[in-house]
C-alpha cells in the first residue's frame, strides 16, 4: 500500500484582496456618478472629466494587482496612492468652492481602496503612512482643517491602520496553524513508519535473538547483536525523530499549507475487501476463526490496515502468552461498524505493563493495533486481567470518521 502526501493551500488574507478589488470598482463608479450629477458645479469641467478617465482607466486595467499579494508590487502602491493624491490635490482646479465648502473630492472614497491596499499588504506600519499621506492632501486641498476634515482623515487612518493590524494577526496565526498541520503530519507518518518497522524489522530480529540464544555458539553471538540493534531501532523510533518540511515557510507567504495522505493504491481501484478473506489465513491449531458466514465488505485499504492490527495483536499472543496459548478470533459485521475481537487464554498483561514498554520503545499496542485502528477512525480497546488471559476489541466505521475515532 502506498502513501503519498497531497498539499492543499488555504488562505484567510485571499479574502480580503477579493473584496477590495469589488470595492475599488463599486467606489470607482460612484465618484464617476458623484461627479456626473454634480457636473454644472464646476468651474473646470475638463479637469475633471480627464482625472476620472484616467482614475477609471487605472482601476479597471490593474485589477490583477490587486488579485493578492504577490501581484501587489510596491511599485504598483506607490503609482496607485499617487494617483489618489493627485486627485485630491487638483479637486480646487475643477472647482473653485471646494475649498471653502466640504465637498467630495474628484476621487471620492475611493482614496480608501489605495489606503487598504497598503493595509492588507503591509500590515498597520504601511497602513499608516499611506493615510498620513492622505491626510496630508486633504489639508493641502483644504488650504486650512476643518472639523469634517479633521473628522475624514481621523476615519481613515484609523480603519487602515485597524485592518492592517487585522492583517498581522491572521498572517500570525495563519503560521502558527501551518506549524501544528506540520507537526501533526510529521507524526502520522513517523507512527506509519514505526508500525511498519515493529511489523517487520523489529520482529525479526527479536526471533533471532531468542532463536540465537537457544542455539548457542556462533549463533548465541548473533542473536546478541541481532538484540544490540532491535534495542538501538526502538530508541530511534520511539525518539520522535522527523526531517523537517517547508509547510512553515510556505505559510509566510500567505497560504496555509494542508497536507493530506491518500492511499494511491486506494484512488486508483476504489473497490472493496471481504475482510474474511483477510482473516482466514491466521486460523490454525491454536487459533479458532469465527466469521458471521457472508461477506464482510471493508475499502481495500481499511480492510488491509484492519487485518494487520489483528495479526499484530496474534504476534502478541505467541509472544507474550506462550506457545500453547489459544487465540480465538471472533469477526462481526453490523449495520454501522465492523468489530474483531482477539482473545486469549495466556496470563494476561499486568497493570502498568503498557505503559512501561511503550518507554521501552516496544509500541506494539500503541502503534500497530492502536494507531491503526486511529488513523481508520475506529477504536482499539483493550481488556486484560491477570491470570485470566487479554481480550482486544477492534472496532470500525463503514462509514470513515477519519481521524475522530477514540483510542481507549
Amino acid at each position: 500500500m502506498v502513501k503519498r502526501v497531497r498539499v492543499v493551500r488555504m488562505s484567510v488574507e485571499q479574502p480580503l484582496w477579493r473584496a477590495l478589488t469589488a470595492y475599488r470598482v463599486l467606489t470607482m463608479l460612484y465618484a464617476v456618478l458623484l461627479a456626473a450629477f454634480a457636473r454644472h458645479d464646476y468651474e473646470r469641467p475638463w479637469i475633471a472629466i480627464a482625472f476620472l478617465s484616467l482614475m477609471a482607466v487605472w482601476t479597471l486595467a490593474t485589477l490583477p494587482k490587486v488579485s493578492g499579494a504577490a501581484a501587489c508590487t510596491r511599485r504598483f502602491l506607490g503609482a496607485d496612492l499617487g494617483i489618489a493624491l493627485i486627485g485630491i490635490v487638483v479637486t480646487p482646479l475643477a472647482d473653485f468652492q471646494a475649498q471653502h465648502v466640504d465637498g467630495p473630492t474628484l476621487p471620492s472614497i475611493w482614496t480608501a481602496g489605495s489606503v487598504l491596499a497598503f493595509a492588507i499588504k503591509g500590515g498597520w506600519r504601511w497602513a499608516g503612512f499611506a493615510s498620513s499621506l492622505v491626510a496630508v492632501a486633504n489639508l493641502i486641498e483644504r488650504g486650512e482643517p476643518s472639523r469634517d476634515t479633521l473628522h475624514n482623515v481621523m476615519l481613515v487612518w484609523v480603519a487602515s491602520i485597524a485592518i492592517g493590524y487585522v492583517v498581522e494577526v491572521a498572517r500570525a496565526s495563519e503560521r502558527t496553524l501551518a506549524r501544528a498541520l506540520e507537526i501533526e503530519a510529521a507524526t502520522r507518518e513517523r507512527e506509519r513508519l514505526a508500525r511498519d518497522i515493529h511489523d517487520g524489522v523489529l520482529q525479526v530480529l527479536a526471533m533471532v535473538q531468542r532463536r540465537g540464544a537457544a542455539i548457542g555458539g556462533e549463533a548465541a553471538e548473533l542473536g546478541r547483536m541481532a538484540g544490540e540493534q532491535e534495542v538501538a531501532l526502538r530508541t530511534l523510533v520511539s525518539s520522535g525523530l522527523v526531517p523537517p518540511t517547508r509547510l512553515s515557510e510556505d505559510a509566510s507567504e500567505g497560504a496555509v499549507v494542508r497536507t493530506v495522505e491518500t492511499d494511491e493504491d486506494e484512488q486508483d481501484d476504489g473497490g472493496e475487501t471481504d475482510l474474511r478473506a483477510l482473516l482466514a489465513p491466521h486460523a490454525g491449531s491454536r487459533t479458532s476463526f469465527a466469521e458471521p458466514g457472508a461477506p464482510v465488505l471493508l475499502p481495500s485499504a481499511a480492510a488491509t490496515e484492519l487485518a494487520a492490527a489483528v495479526g499484530a495483536a496474534l504476534d502478541n499472543v505467541r509472544v507474550h502468552a506462550g506457545e500453547g496459548a489459544q487465540a480465538w478470533i471472533l469477526l462481526e459485521d453490523w449495520p454501522d461498524e465492523v468489530v474483531v475481537t482477539v482473545r486469549d487464554d495466556g496470563p494476561g498483561i499486568p497493570e502498568g505493563r503498557l505503559a512501561q514498554a511503550e518507554g521501552e520503545g516496544r509500541l506494539g499496542v500503541a502503534l500497530s493495533i492502536r494507531g491503526r485502528l486511529r488513523d481508520l477512525g475506529g477504536t482499539a480497546e483493550l481488556i486484560s486481567v491477570p491470570g485470566q488471559g487479554t481480550e482486544v476489541e477492534l472496532k470500525v466505521p463503514k462509514v470513515s470518521r477519519g481521524k475522530a475515532g477514540s483510542v481507549r
